[in-house]
């Protein structure tokens, strides 16, 4: 207990107890500067009603359930490719890494903004196919029609931590099992289905929860790209930006509050009927 205690106290106090106490902010009208006041459920009567709220939640819902499943898709195509046992495979490694660790900096936000803009490179390569000006003009990271899906291109872009996993399942899958099914006759579609789908089925519910649970709280290229106000229209308004906003722009930390707690009763629900529709797809090796 003596060498576990600096972790007990590390979660007692700055975890579990601001975690309890945005519970309790979430009853209360607080602005930082005075005494909380106890409103009872206002604060969650008033989400019903804001605007915003509800657009953040439309915006923020759009990326996960587009998101997510095309960066899972992507990561796991490229973790077939790099199985095959390519010449220089810890450089292909590496390389597709990379966007993992970059894709959520304040940097690599300005970047994308930079590319979608009006003079950036997207554009440019769209000019040298031959497109109009009427869609090479476009500045598709500001257009309310088209800069939630830069975002998305963006979140497919950061497949590197999926496709690691999707890797180190594919190579626990022994390879007399393919041996045994190209015996049998079955081509490279059934070995995929039969084999390799079953077999990895595990990691991708665990990628599928963990990315989910990533992208419902995504807040920084929202907040660069959206010049921090949700962009034009609010196309941009992410949940963890309106949530940010109110309670560090405005000052409503109590209405802040209600907001993290709905985020996490809405991430927890959803987690939980992944993993109760999924029992009847999930193969275990027992």
């Amino acid at each position: 207990m003596l060498f576990l205690a600096p972790w007990i106290i590390g979660i007692l106090v700055f975890s579990l107890y601001p975690i309890l106490h945005s519970l309790v902010l979430s009853f209360t009208d607080f602005d930082l500067f005075s005494v909380p006041r106890f409103v009872g459920l206002q604060n969650y009567r008033m989400l019903l009603q804001d605007a915003r709220f509800i657009q953040s939640c439309k915006v923020t819902t759009t990326y996960v359930f587009l998101g997510v499943p095309l960066q899972l898709i992507f990561a796991l195509l490229l973790a077939l490719l790099l199985n095959r046992g390519i010449p220089g495979l810890k450089y292909f490694r590496a390389i597709y890494y990379l966007p993992a660790l970059l894709g959520g900096s304040v940097a690599i936000s300005i970047l994308w903004r930079q590319v979608f803009g009006i003079e950036g490179i997207f554009n440019q390569f769209l000019s040298y196919l031959g497109f109009s000006e009427e869609i090479t003009k476009i500045s598709w990271i500001s257009n309310p029609k088209f800069s939630l899906h830069t975002l998305i291109v963006l979140r497919v872009w950061q497949f590197g931590s999926p496709m690691i996993i999707f890797l180190a399942g594919l190579r626990q899958i022994p390879s007399e099992l393919y041996e045994s099914a190209s015996i049998d006759g079955a081509n490279t579609f059934a070995k995929f289905t039969r084999i390799t789908l079953p077999i990895l089925s595990p990691i991708i519910l665990f990628n599928l929860i963990m990315q989910i649970i990533s992208a419902f709280q995504a807040f920084t290229p929202a907040y660069i790209i959206g010049s921090g106000t949700g962009g034009s229209l609010d196309s941009l308004l992410f949940y963890s930006l309106y949530l940010y906003i109110c309670g560090f722009k405005y000052f409503r930390m109590g209405y802040a509050s209600a907001m993290a707690w709905i985020l996490m009763i809405i991430i927890s629900v959803l987690v939980f009927f992944i993993l109760k529709l999924s029992s009847g797809f999930i193969h275990y090796e027992d």
